[in-house]
């Protein structure tokens, strides 16, 4: 091994916490201002830089044949020289490749590695005529990316290899090399689009995963027979890594770089915060970096030499961030034509570099946890994947952030004691057919003293004309009939005196649901909002109840562990999402509330706004980030705007017997007064623009000198 090589940390990736990325484009090399992107490096306080390498076209002198060099590359090294430079300010660097597409002269001589449509033509790339898409599946990822990144590694400094539209062709490729591989492999011929139902979906599911996954693990080796410090990381989406094999990659990323580079459509303003949960959900302790482009992202528009607006570009960011979202932003072309994103991106970097210190240094924590659950067998279903996690979850997310009641992610497939530790409150939203591995851990979990709340058909088992809840014993209900709807003109009925009417003072009755489920109490569980029998919602004249005794709506428990149960029988999630009914959001966090049980929690926040709440917490500290997401974007385009809010007031729960409680407004740079009682310290934050950070520190007997 070379001194080089033994220099070199494998754990380069623990300092790599503020990214930039340029990604060239074909007239960038000798063009380009490189002491404009040095100097935004300094300005950004980056730490590590993500750089045009090759694939698709090279952007250093390459020797491979077919690896296609940029036009423009001439004589220089476009991509040596930034390295250098980036090198010097002590920066990670990692090498960008992107496998998705090849020119006219690799496609004729490599027909092999061209993706296939269902009659056996190449698939041309549908933006770039003369440029074809990929087989995923060919040697052209396997044999010849593989020499590229080698080539790379062995002539560059990096640390790190990056993959951008590894999965190419987006469907099935049809090459015969594929369909024979698969028909030896599974049995089946590939399946067609125009057959959802067909029975191979299945296996060529269950086949990708196993492929993608062992592509992974090709090209991991493959650099680290190089340099045995460098990594090969092919980026990831919001699902994570639910469309690969667990077992085979959770050794390869030592960190994810999670590609989704804005927020578009009906995503909400809270999209960014949301993945850093779910990735600490599904990897916990695993570093992540979420990329973020300074152009406007969408899925069907695409203005890739656009400015994002710089309110929505920053809260984005930021609220990454807070949940463990290492700022990562990349700009497609190093020339400039608008300068915009510059400022924001360099505030919010400036932001994480004043938080990072504490906020590295402590663990995630919240006492609330949301189930995340894919598909009961295997990866989650590829061919049918939206994207989209759904609105019963996106509904429960709304509801507790309005709520501010901190909660985290939890996922299925490491749901286990462990996993658990610490959370007092489980929240169940359309979770259908759990295992009976994950039901007994939920059942323990609340043998144990913890507490569930179920939505609607949470553990459903919808075996025809035979419906069971799983945790049907657990949450003191007996399903009596299959689910109904969509219905209309449905409410419910409450006793005022149960804890979760709170809030619906001067009303006898809320809206209900368009999917029901009935279902009856069992002897020690008490029904706390009860069905109205359905009536007409026209003529208008016959639209009046006839009976108010249908069956149980909401239904609570309380167990001899102290652990609480609470069951919705309809779809609340999903139509607050659809509606944004406030009595909906306010029978959720109320669920949530008289779940938690009768100690106080963790961390309160009073005042007024959409704000995200982010806790952290070890030993005798903690720090709570609150980001101030009010604005009349939050449901769907973009923040134009970032409107202050007034004084916020935050309570956090110390252990018994703590003293000289102390807090630091980290992004103010103040000291904030602390107002001790019992075990609730008290800190007023006197205005919130878009982050604020408190850390709290306190003595305990055993820190106490």
């Amino acid at each position: 091994m070379s001194s080089f090589q033994q220099s070199r940390s494998a754990h380069w990736y623990e300092r790599a916490t503020r990214w930039t990325q340029v990604t060239f484009t074909d007239d960038d090399p000798g063009s380009f201002d490189i002491d404009l992107w040095v100097d935004l490096m300094r300005r950004t306080q980056s730490n590590a830089l993500c750089i045009s390498a090759g694939g698709y076209m090279a952007f250093y002198p390459t020797k491979i044949p077919f690896h296609h060099r940029s036009a423009h590359l001439g004589d220089t090294d476009p991509f040596g020289e930034l390295i250098a430079h980036a090198k010097r300010l002590g920066m990670v660097v990692m090498a960008r490749v992107d496998p998705h597409a090849i020119h006219a002269d690799a496609a004729a001589a490599h027909p092999e590695w061209l993706a296939r449509d269902e009659h056996g033509d190449p698939v041309e790339h549908s933006s770039m005529l003369g440029v074809y898409w990929t087989d995923p599946f060919s040697t052209y990822l396997s044999e010849h990316i593989t020499a590229i990144a080698q080539e790379i590694t062995a002539e560059y400094d990096v640390d790190a290899l990056f993959a951008n539209r590894w999965e190419t062709v987006r469907g099935v490729s049809y090459s015969e090399p594929v369909a024979a591989r698969f028909r030896t492999e599974t049995g089946f011929e590939l399946p067609r689009f125009d057959n959802l139902d067909d029975p191979a979906w299945p296996a060529y599911n269950t086949w990708r995963a196993k492929a993608f996954s062992e592509l992974v693990g090709i090209w991991d080796d493959a650099v680290q027979a190089v340099k045995p410090h460098v990594r090969f990381l092919p980026n990831r989406g919001p699902q994570i890594t639910r469309d690969l094999v667990r077992e085979k990659i959770e050794d390869r990323y030592p960190m994810f770089v999670i590609d989704k580079q804005g927020r578009w459509g009906a995503e909400p303003v809270w999209t960014s915060g949301r993945i850093g949960k779910r990735t600490a959900g599904l990897w916990p302790g695993k570093p992540m970096a979420l990329l973020s482009s300074v152009g406007t992202e969408d899925h069907v528009l695409r203005w890739k030499d656009s400015v994002t607006d710089p309110h929505e570009l920053k809260t984005y960011l930021v609220d990454g961030f807070i949940h463990g979202g290492r700022p990562w932003f990349c700009k497609f072309k190093a020339e400039l034509f608008d300068n915009r994103w510059i400022e924001p991106v360099v505030e919010a970097f400036e932001l994480h570099a004043r938080c990072e210190t504490v906020l590295e240094g402590l663990e995630p924590t919240a006492e609330v946890a949301v189930l995340d659950a894919g598909a009961p067998d295997g990866p989650t279903p590829w061919h049918k994947a939206t994207g989209h996690t759904g609105d019963h979850e996106d509904g429960i997310y709304q509801a507790l952030l309005e709520a501010r009641i901190p909660f985290t992610y939890v996922s299925d497939q490491i749901l286990s004691a462990e996993a658990l530790e610490g959370i007092r409150v489980l929240v169940l939203g359309s979770t259908r057919e759990l295992g009976d591995e994950q039901l007994g851990v939920i059942e323990e979990f609340v043998t144990a003293g913890g507490s569930v709340v179920a939505c609607f058909d949470a553990t459903l088992n919808s075996a025809p004309g035979q419906p069971q809840l799983g945790l049907g014993n657990t949450l003191g209900v007996e399903v009596v009939s299959d689910e109904r709807g969509p219905v209309k003109n449905n409410y419910i009925t409450f006793s005022p005196e149960h804890p979760l009417a709170t809030g619906f003072e001067g009303a006898q009755r809320i809206v209900g649901g368009t999917k029901t489920l009935e279902v009856k109490a069992g002897p020690a569980a008490d029904v706390a909002f009860r069905f109205i029998p359905d009536y007409p919602d026209l003529p208008m004249e016959e639209v009046y109840p006839r009976r108010y005794d249908g069956a149980p709506a909401v239904v609570t428990s309380q167990h001899p562990s102290g652990g609480r149960a609470v069951y919705i029988g309809f779809n609340i999630a999903e139509i607050y999402w659809q509606a944004l009914q406030s009595d909906h959001g306010r029978l959720l966090a109320n669920s949530v509330r008289w779940a938690m049980g009768e100690d106080p929690a963790l961390v309160e926040v009073d005042g007024p706004g959409l704000v995200d709440i982010a806790v952290r917490h070890r030993g005798d500290q903690s720090a709570v980030s609150l980001v101030n997401l009010h604005t009349p974007a939050a449901m769907r385009g973009q923040r134009h705007e970032i409107i202050p809010l007034p004084p916020q007031q935050l309570r956090l729960r110390v252990p018994s017997g703590a003293t000289g409680a102390q807090a630091h407004l980290l992004v103010a740079g103040i000291t904030a007064e602390v107002t001790m009682e019992g075990q609730l310290a008290t800190v007023e934050i006197p205005q919130l623009d878009l982050l604020e950070t408190v850390h709290i520190t306190w003595n305990t007997a055993d820190s106490s000198t």
